[in-house]
C-alpha cells in the first residue's frame, strides 16, 4: 500500500481545519486503491517518515512572515538524512495566515527544491477565516497528493 505522510504544525482552529480536510481527501474513496496515511506533527517527525512515504503534505501557519519554527526544525531535521534518498517525492503545502502567507510559501518552496522534491499540486494558501472554498481546496490537495504517492 502506498502511503502519504501528513507533517504539520497545526496550533489554531483555521489551522485544524485545513489539516482535517487535507486528511478527509487523502481518505477519499474516490481513489483507485486506498492510501495509507500517517499525521505526525511537526515536532514528531522524522527521517524515518519521510523516508517510508511516497509522497507528503505539508502544512503550518505564516509566522512573522515565515513558516512555523517548528516546520522549519523538521526541515533542519530531515535535510541531510533525506536529501539523497527523497529525490522527486511529490509534496503538496497548505499554509494559513492572518493576511499575508507569501514569505512562508517561498521560504518552503525554497526547501523542498533544495531536497529536489516535486510539487504535486497548487499550494493551497489561506488568510483569514477557512470557509468552504478554502475547506475544498484543502479537501483536493489531500486527495491530490495521495494519487499522487500511488
Amino acid at each position: 500500500m502506498s502511503g502519504l505522510l501528513v507533517v504539520h504544525h497545526t496550533p489554531s482552529p483555521s489551522c485544524q481545519t485545513l489539516l482535517e480536510a487535507v486528511l478527509e481527501g487523502a481518505g477519499t474513496d474516490e481513489l483507485p486503491e486506498p492510501v495509507e496515511v500517517t499525521t505526525r506533527p511537526a515536532l514528531a517527525a522524522g527521517p524515518a517518515d519521510v523516508l517510508a512515504a511516497d509522497a507528503v503534505v505539508l502544512g503550518t501557519p505564516a509566522n512573522i512572515g515565515t513558516m512555523s519554527g517548528a516546520l522549519k526544525h523538521f526541515f533542519d531535521q530531515i535535510y541531510y538524512p533525506c536529501l539523497q534518498d527523497t529525490r522527486s517525492l511529490p509534496f503538496g503545502l497548505y499554509v494559513h495566515g492572518g493576511d499575508d502567507v507569501a514569505g512562508a510559501v517561498r521560504d518552503v518552496l525554497r526547501i523542498t527544491g533544495a531536497l529536489g522534491w516535486e510539487q504535486a499540486a497548487a499550494v493551497v494558501e489561506t488568510t483569514g477565516t477557512v470557509g468552504t472554498p478554502e475547506r475544498e481546496a484543502a479537501w483536493e490537495l489531500g486527495a491530490t497528493v495521495a494519487l499522487r504517492a500511488m
